[in-house]
């Protein structure tokens, strides 16, 4: 099970990268949007750090999307 739930902490970290890289921001410029820390964005974004719901809202508002959207697989 930790290994399925690591693919999708991978996979989540990449839409959220696919998604900040359609808007042309930074991972600094994401974190002051999301209001979390630029190094959070990027440990986010490579799959070491587990997003909580919470931020992953936040994480969502910041970019325009849904939650499913980041989610969806």
């Amino acid at each position: 099970m930790a290994n399925l739930s690591k693919q999708y902490q991978i996979f989540i970290g990449r839409k959220i990268r696919v998604e900040r890289e359609k808007m042309g921001v930074s991972q600094e410029g994401l974190g002051k949007l999301a209001k979390v820390h630029r190094t959070y964005v990027g440990m986010v974004e490579r799959g070491e750090k587990n997003i909580t719901i919470h931020n992953l809202i936040k994480f969502a508002d910041a970019l325009g999307v849904k939650v499913r959207d980041l989610v969806d697989f």
